[in-house]
């Protein structure tokens, strides 16, 4: 029989209807997951072998959880895929303010409607996907705003004094009854308000104004906290810590491949965009080691933290830049090139928290340094190691790079150039083509551009070559040529 086809408290006896708690439910369904083999938390990754199986054992425990860890670590994400956890559909009695089960009913409105009505008592279905609640903890929240107050006009319009319990307007948590509730950066949350939770979690009463009332609420409590707030803002008073069953710490992607899944996911971008502009896999590998690289850098507050949402922020910079050339250019079809990453310089410096150093040396300057490091990093992956010190003599397989700009006028790549052009100017250094031949000879044709102007970077960084940055573009050159004319 399809649910829908219940529509009364009688159909709902005579099909044998089982009432489960929320925990319940989520541990039940859990466990016929884990017996098909199937994954829970589709679209999380890095957390197979950490969070995730931390996360289903709370949930078998049957545990409120606190998700501890720097922002961007997908908290919140793991707490909306515990929906897939419930039923379907659950019965309520319909009209109720709080998700009252038809068998079990908490409120004197239910109640009452059951009595009155016995087994003709309407039930309406209320779909898993409405019984996620989420509130962000901000100082400005109130105990109304939590668990409920009275309401001097549901007082007036039914002719009630306020000590009659039907003058209470209920908040949010008691209208997320059998529902998941997640409260985002509790440490925000004053301590008073913590308190008020208290009874919630532990003893099943709420106390609105002098009222308390004994509503067993149904709710699977999810917490998400930052480490930082402990220390900064504010912290999550003890004897509610003591309440929370588990708490499971987060961590950031831990290898450049995870990073990468985690950005092609979650990165918005239209068909058209990935139909004309080419993102070479290196380019991939650039954004998320300069993250890395971020959040191991002097100049930016580890405590912090560095978001994920960055190096997704970069990659959708990294296509709306080139896409703006191509567009300037009348292209039709492009690649993103290392030029390009300086139009992800916005979204770098509004991601990250400068220490005292880092305010010094300036956020962009920063944001170009992490660039730099990400490029040397990277490049170390790709081709021999440029030794700092070498002996005289002793040859390196860059020599011919850098005889080729000492015999040569400079190279210059210019932000906004055509393709063509930009081609042209790396097809020029002969000496490229043939590092790449020696040590990446499986790299694609459409990707060879970007790896050439790549080398150049890299190159300029260990001093090999010299790269100016002028208006409009970078010039290389040879480092004794610069040095002779003064620049």
């Amino acid at each position: 029989m399809n649910h829908q086809d219940i529509k009364t408290l009688g159909e709902l006896k005579a099909i044998g209807y089982q009432s489960l708690s929320i925990k319940d439910e989520l541990r039940n369904n859990l466990i016929k997951k884990l017996k098909q083999q199937e994954t829970v938390f589709n679209g999380v990754w890095g957390y197979e072998d950490s969070v995730i199986p931390e996360l289903e054992t709370a949930i078998l425990s049957k545990h409120n959880i606190n998700l501890l860890g720097l922002r961007g670590q997908a908290k919140t994400k793991l707490a909306r895929l515990m929906v897939s956890l419930l039923d379907e559909y659950i019965p309520i009695v319909q009209g109720s303010e709080i998700n009252d089960d038809p068998l079990q009913p908490l409120s004197r409105y239910a109640k009452e409607r059951i009595a009155t009505h016995q087994d003709d008592t309407p039930i309406a279905w209320v779909h898993r996907d409405e019984r996620f609640f989420e509130k962000l903890a901000t100082p400005d929240v109130t105990v109304a705003d939590l668990i409920g107050d009275v309401d001097p006009i549901k007082a007036m319009n039914l002719k009630l004094n306020y000590a009659d319990d039907r003058v209470i307007h209920f908040g949010m948590i008691p209208r997320a009854n059998r529902c998941i509730f997640v409260i985002n950066e509790i440490p925000d949350l004053q301590a008073r308000i913590q308190v008020s939770l208290f009874n919630i979690l532990q003893e099943g009463d709420i106390q609105i104004r002098g009222f308390k009332l004994r509503l067993q609420l149904d709710i699977q409590f999810v917490f998400t906290a930052n480490p930082e707030d402990y220390t900064n803002r504010g912290s999550i008073v003890t004897p509610l810590k003591d309440r929370i069953g588990s708490q499971i710490l987060t961590h950031y992607p831990k290898s450049i491949e995870i990073a990468k899944k985690i950005t092609s996911q979650e990165a918005t971008y239209l068909q058209d965009q990935k139909d004309e502009i080419h993102v070479p896999e290196l380019a991939r590998d650039l954004i998320e080691q300069l993250v890395f690289e971020a959040r191991k850098s002097e100049y930016i507050d580890v405590k912090s933290g560095v978001s994920a949402r960055m190096s997704i922020s970069i990659f959708e910079n990294l296509i709306s830049t080139a896409e703006r050339r191509s567009l300037l250019n009348e292209e039709t079809k492009t690649s993103i090139r290392v030029l390009d990453f300086l139009g992800t310089i916005s979204a770098i410096t509004g991601k990250i928290e400068l220490v005292y150093e880092g305010e010094q040396e300036g956020a962009d300057n920063v944001a170009l340094l992490l660039l730099n490091n990400a490029i040397k990093t990277t490049f170390n992956t790709l081709f021999p190691e440029i030794k700092k010190l070498k002996k005289e003599g002793e040859p390196s397989p860059y020599d011919t790079i850098s005889a080729w700009f000492s015999s040569k006028e400079a190279v210059e790549l210019l932000d906004d150039m055509d393709d063509t052009y930009f081609r042209d100017q790396l097809d020029s250094i002969a000496p490229l083509t043939d590092l790449i031949k020696k040590h990446q000879p499986t790299t694609s044709e459409k990707d060879v551009p970007f790896l050439k102007e790549f080398i150049l970077w890299a190159l300029s960084e260990y001093k090999i070559l010299n790269k100016e940055r002028f208006t409009t573009g970078y010039q290389f050159n040879d480092p004794l040529d610069s040095y002779i004319r003064g620049i």
